[in-house]
């Protein structure tokens, strides 16, 4: 299978180091070898225009049609014309982050009721594998 995301103006990716962990920007321009500008927009995904790191990022399967250095504004009409944050909410790997942080989340009790729902879940599987016969 051949790599399919590169680093290139129009990428989403997201940012998984810093204040803005977690959250979605876009590659505007690549500044050096190691380093580029991303911009969020920050109406809709809370990301100032900065400098970060490749390290700092990774890399989605989403792009956004847009020019090198494209303003804001014509991020974001970018942005809702590809109905890019849908999208991601609808990937697996926004569902995973979210049921990670959902878990994260949990009370000493709501780790306490997933522990019972995973017992009885196992136990109803393993109930009907025995009268199947496996």
């Amino acid at each position: 299978m051949p790599f399919s995301r590169y680093v290139e103006v129009g990428r989403v990716v997201l940012v998984n180091y810093g204040p803005e962990t977690g959250k979605l920007a876009t590659i505007i321009d690549i500044v050096d070898q190691n380093k580029c500008l991303i911009d969020g927009p920050e109406e809709i995904t809370g990301v100032s225009r900065q400098v970060i790191p490749f390290t700092r990022i990774a890399l989605t399967d989403f792009t956004v049609k847009i020019q090198r250095n494209a303003r804001t504004k014509t991020l974001k009409k970018a942005w809702e014309e590809a109905d890019t944050m849908n999208k991601w909410e609808a990937s697996s790997w926004a569902k995973k982050l979210s049921a990670k942080k959902k878990r994260a989340s949990l009370s000493d009790f709501g780790r306490f009721k997933a522990m019972v729902a995973r017992k009885q879940k196992s136990e109803i599987i393993s109930k009907k594998m025995t009268e199947l016969g496996a």
